[in-house]
This record gives C-alpha cells, structure tokens and sequence, in this order.
C-alpha cells in the first residue's frame, strides 16, 4: 500500500460523514409469499475505518463534490448527488449475492478539489487491500482521477498486467487546463502513467462531435484512446463497440469501469451537468455494460458513476436512471 492511507485521522467531520441510516428508507413486503427484500433491508451502514473487519463486500462510497464542474464552467448541483441516488437505490428490489455496505461520503472542502482526491484515492486503496468492490457515486467527473489513482497504487503491488479505463461518456475528458477540473481526470491518469513509467490504457464510448474540440480528438489519438463516437454506436451496428470491448479488455490485469450520466440522452437523464442532445439509448448502454462485465469477469475492480445533478432532474427520473444502472453493474450476470 502506498503512504497516502487514509483513517479517522486524517479525515474531519467535515471531510468525511459515516452512512446516513434514514436515508435507506422503502417498502416492507411483509405478506409476501416468498423473500421479497429490498436494498433499504440489506444495506449496512458503516464506515470506513470500520470496513477492515468487514465480510468482503461491495463499498458504497459518495463523493460530494461539484468543484470540477464549477471550474469546467458546467452547471453546479452535482454535490448532493450521493445521498439523492440513496434514496433512489433504497426501495429497489434485492437481487445482489454479496454484502453492500455504505461508506458514507467524502466531502470537498472549500474548493480543495486536489485534497479530495488524494483522500478519494486512499479510500479507493484501502477498500480495495480489504477486498471490497468500491462503487463510487459522485459528484463531478473530476472524481474519476481520484478513483484511478487508487486503483493505480493498488495494482502497482498486486498485478504485472495494464490497468485500463473503461470510460461511457460524452467528452474525454482529457482537458488542458491550468488546474484539475471535471474536464482533465484521465489527461491527469495518463501524466500519472507516464511518471510512473506505465502504459495508459483508455477506452471511451459515445463520444460527441459537438462536445470535443479538434485539440481534445488529437490528444486522444496521441494517446492511443480506443474510442466511438455516439453515432457509431446504434442497435443496427453494434458489433464494432462489442469488438471493441473485447479487444480492450483482453490483455488487462485490472478494470476501472466509469459512467458519466451525460452519455445517455438528455430525454432519459436531464439532471446532469451537461445534457447531451443525442446520446447513447439507455438499452444499448445496458448491453454494453452487461458485455464488458462479462468480459471482464473478476478483473472488474472498481465502478463509479459520476454527473447527477439532483437540480435539474425532473420528477426523480434522472435518480431512478442512476439507480437502475448500479443496480444492472452489481447485479449477477
């Protein structure tokens, strides 16, 4: 493990808040015939000092933060998405064959988006080292870097393989800029990798025409970012994205799976940071999922969906979405 740990100490309580019982409210179906629970009965809420005695599980973990956005110029909000998407997650239907624990959240204090991460990334490390399955619910796409950085240090003592991103998302997110913001995370993994003399393996599905500039499309092929546009990706051709998949996912020791909600349509999900004109359909974006989680098999290691914004989302639909998709990621295959 590297030296950037994480405990009690290092952590305020304004930097950090355990898991939130009264969120994980729902339906009891007490006169059911047959078991019938529901995620609000299984949930454990924990912490994450507590988490080292913890039965191997999946690590709910929020961060709370749209400081990224704020600084990519986006539309703010996205720091009340953890505990929104929680109470979206409580009532659905139990399906999961593992323990789920929540974490509760990390907070962005003032604007110390650089602080967070490295704390995001230690959390993400240790989790991991205890043999849980970290799933990340932001918060801004800026969380992506801490995310890979603790996968990163971790692999870097448990695998000789590439860890690779798997990224569904509008922009590449792979931003010059004068500071992290949810614009620069994996331009921030890929100047990890090279300091740290690894390879940088980056895949991104449904990216926009109209949302990258020519800069952004040359970065990536310098890159050597495995991608598809948005419509390249239909129900009548497929194939080239499930290809693509496979060839990805192959030769990797380790996965990083991360959703930006903007991917999907503004229709399906208006209560993100940026809503997207087109998109991907929600049931090809399901597809994909269940393709690279069956590809992957146990090399997934950890998940993270990032963008909710509870201000803009129109009767919970955009929660329930969100909801929906951790639910299809966590779900036996």
């Amino acid at each position: 493990m590297s030296d950037q740990t994480l405990s009690s100490a290092t952590l305020t309580s304004q930097s950090y808040s355990p898991a939130n019982p009264a969120l994980w409210q729902g339906r009891i179906d007490s006169h059911e015939i047959g078991p019938a629970p529901r995620w609000h009965q299984q949930v454990q809420p924990s912490t994450l000092d507590a988490m080292a005695d913890a039965d191997p599980g999946v690590a709910l973990l929020g961060i709370c933060t749209d400081e990224g956005v704020r600084r990519n110029q986006g539309r703010v909000g996205a720091v009340n998405g953890p505990d929104t998407v929680r109470v979206a997650l409580a009532n659905l239907a139990w399906q999961l064959q593992s323990p789920l624990y929540d974490c509760g959240n990390l907070h962005c204090l003032d604007d110390q988006l650089e602080q967070l991460s490295q704390q995001q990334a230690a959390a993400v490390e240790q989790l991991l080292q205890q043999a849980h399955l970290p799933v990340l619910i932001g918060g801004g796409h800026e969380i992506a870097y801490g995310s890979y950085l603790g996968l990163a240090r971790y692999a870097a003592d448990q695998y000789q393989g590439p860890v690779g991103i798997l990224n569904f998302d509008a922009h590449f997110d792979l931003r010059h800029d004068q500071q992290p913001s949810s614009g620069t995370p994996f331009l921030q993994a890929a100047e990890w990798c090279q300091a740290n003399q690894k390879p940088f393996h980056y895949a991104c599905l449904g990216i926009s025409d109209c949302a990258n500039t020519q800069a952004l499309f040359q970065r990536a092929d310098q890159l050597g970012v495995r991608y598809l546009r948005d419509d390249q990706i239909n129900g009548w051709q497929l194939q080239p994205a499930l290809e693509l998949l496979e060839e990805f996912i192959e030769p990797l020791a380790a996965l990083y799976l991360t959703i930006d909600l903007d991917v999907l349509p503004a229709s399906v999900m208006p209560g993100v940071s940026a809503p997207a004109p087109r998109g991907l359909p929600l049931e090809l974006l399901e597809t994909l999922i269940d393709h690279a989680r069956h590809l992957a098999g146990p090399k997934l290691r950890l998940i993270d969906l990032a963008e909710f914004n509870p201000r803009f989302d129109v009767d919970g639909h955009s929660a329930r979405v969100t909801s929906r998709l951790i639910h299809r990621l966590l779900r036996p295959l």
